[in-house]
């Protein structure tokens, strides 16, 4: 298994429960209480999107959607196969009724059409991109499920992340609040595979050695990976060599591993994928949390400079959480130590309890108060607290 689809389990299936919840019970109540619909939604161009719909049974009221879009699949598939939510800190937006979404993106999965990696922003308004599946996503849902109460969140960590922040480009007035976390924003400077224009050749071979395989049509199944002959990474690279000896492992048949090839400079073709220089399209009605970790070896940089992108282009409510976690730690776990470190306290449930969940609570359903959420909310790991700030 591979690092990405490696942290597509942890970040969705963690291997234990959140904070203080029970699975067991968790997972009876999740069943009992919601059903699950499979549908295809279809965009402006007619491609269709696979998309799932997990719906609270409670029809006395009316309830918000939140939507999670993603290149690394939305299974299990079938109407009877629940996603294990009740050992995620989501469990949270389920005991509350929220109506829960998740769709593969165009031309990943279950999804119809043609995929392309960072899809860049659409170049005229007849154009398709990852914002405009979006609106004609988010469109459909208010329009069609029946008892939502007409506004949307949008979140995601990692490649969602990207996918989250062309949500909240798409300007439908329904969207409310978007979430992008962990954001992939752009693959040149300082996000994966290129790190201050230098090639991370480990990551990008190890993750298009089945990320990038070509699906011609749509599948329930994950392509498999390169079959590395020993688990010393330092012993493969070493005796593999040159890139050009990756090259020849790999095949010719990965397009965006062929298109980093194509483009070592920093050129239009990586300028074009930086969701950053589009986020002036953000409505002024569409709150912004983004969220990163301080020990982020992937997308650290996405989510420090997102937030700033979007400070000084748009006109937006924007805020900031940086915690003392590893890629998506926040999803997973208590947040009380990596490694040998210890931070004192349970940081990710308290960054549910008291940014997250408040954040999507107040914008979506009008409860509570962000008044507690500042600007910038950062966790000083060498005095292991809290710290926020006001612009």
């Amino acid at each position: 298994m591979n690092k990405y689809s490696l942290l597509f389990l942890l970040v969705l299936v963690p291997a234990f429960s959140f904070g203080q919840s029970n699975p067991a019970e968790d997972s009876a109540w999740l069943v009992t209480h919601y059903t699950k619909k499979e549908v295809y939604i279809t965009m402006g161009d007619g491609a269709r999107l696979f998309t799932t719909i997990y719906k609270p049974t409670d029809s006395e009221t009316t309830h918000p959607i939140l939507l999670n879009r993603t290149p690394y699949s939305i299974g299990p598939y079938g109407e009877d196969k629940f996603k294990a939510f009740w050992t995620t800190p989501y469990m949270a937006y389920f005991r509350d009724n929220y109506i829960m979404v998740l769709q593969d993106v165009r031309g990943k999965y279950m999804s119809e059409g043609e995929f392309k990696d960072v899809r860049p922003y659409r170049k005229d308004k007849n154009g398709t991109d990852e914002s405009t599946d979006t609106y004609d996503a988010i469109d459909w849902l208010v329009k069609n499920v029946r008892g939502n109460n007409g506004k949307v969140g949008a979140y995601g960590i990692s490649y969602p992340g990207f996918y989250a922040t062309m949500a909240a480009i798409s300007g439908h007035p329904a969207l409310k609040a978007v979430s992008p976390q962990a954001p992939v924003t752009e693959w040149f400077l300082g996000d994966d595979f290129h790190h201050n224009g230098a090639f991370m050749e480990m990551d990008g071979f190890n993750f298009y050695s089945s990320f990038g395989k070509p699906r011609p049509k749509p599948t329930t199944a994950n392509a498999a990976g390169f079959q590395y002959y020993t688990k010393d990474n330092y012993k493969f690279y070493l005796e593999t060599g040159t890139l050009k000896n990756l090259a020849r492992l790999l095949g010719d048949s990965v397009k965006f591993w062929n298109e980093l090839y194509a483009h070592p400079n920093y050129d239009y073709f990586w300028k074009e994928r930086n969701a950053r220089n589009y986020v002036q399209h953000i409505s002024d009605s569409t709150a912004t949390l983004v969220v990163g970790g301080l020990f982020d070896a992937e997308d650290c940089y996405g989510a420090w400079n997102l937030y700033r992108a979007i400070d000084e282009k748009a006109h937006n409510s924007n805020k900031l959480v940086i915690g003392p976690w590893s890629h998506g730690g926040w999803s997973r776990g208590t947040g009380e130590f990596l490694g040998n470190v210890r931070f004192g306290s349970k940081t990710s449930v308290w960054y549910h309890e008291n940014i997250e969940k408040p954040f999507f609570d107040f914008y979506l359903q009008g409860k509570g108060s962000v008044d507690n959420i500042k600007s910038a909310n950062i966790f000083f790991s060498g005095s292991n607290e809290w710290r926020s700030f006001e612009k």
